[in-house]
């Protein structure tokens, strides 16, 4: 008796319908602007909001916190004020969250993969195409327009 290995289905096919709510669900828990970069600042240690803040550039102060309060909504995010004078609050990921780290480390080596290294500034930046407007921009004029 042999058996034979089932094939998995055609990417082309529709996923079944509570596996697609699943899987749309748990893109909307991840989908933001800046969730996916908190989440990597935190993927290491503990945070404060203004390490966080530094660390994420372009983020704004109101943007972080809608954010961080979703994650935490969402059960990503443990938030802990500490009763002091000032107040101290820092924000570290939950158990669940930290189960996404191979998925993190997967989609960086995937756009490393892919073409996608990161920049100096640490974001993505995809490779130009051939005579993308990027790639033309910095090329040298071929000829001097003060010459003629």
């Amino acid at each position: 008796m042999t058996i034979e290995p089932v094939e998995p289905p055609a990417a082309s096919e529709p996923c079944n319908g509570d596996l697609s709510a699943q899987f749309h669900r748990a893109l909307s828990v991840l989908a933001g602007k800046w969730k996916g970069d908190i989440l990597w600042q935190l993927v290491e240690r503990k945070r404060r909001f203004g390490e966080l803040r530094q660390s994420i550039p372009g983020v704004t102060q109101h943007m972080l916190t809608t954010q961080l309060r979703d994650l935490e909504a969402n059960g990503l995010v443990k938030r802990t004020v500490y009763p002091e004078v000032p107040p101290r609050v820092e924000y570290e990921m939950t158990p669940s969250a930290k189960a996404l780290k191979p998925v993190f480390d997967e989609l960086y080596r995937w756009a490393q993969e892919h073409g996608f290294p990161t920049s100096a500034q640490g974001t993505a930046q995809p490779k130009p195409q051939s005579g993308d407007a990027a790639e033309r921009e910095s090329q040298p004029l071929k000829a001097d327009r003060r010459s003629r």
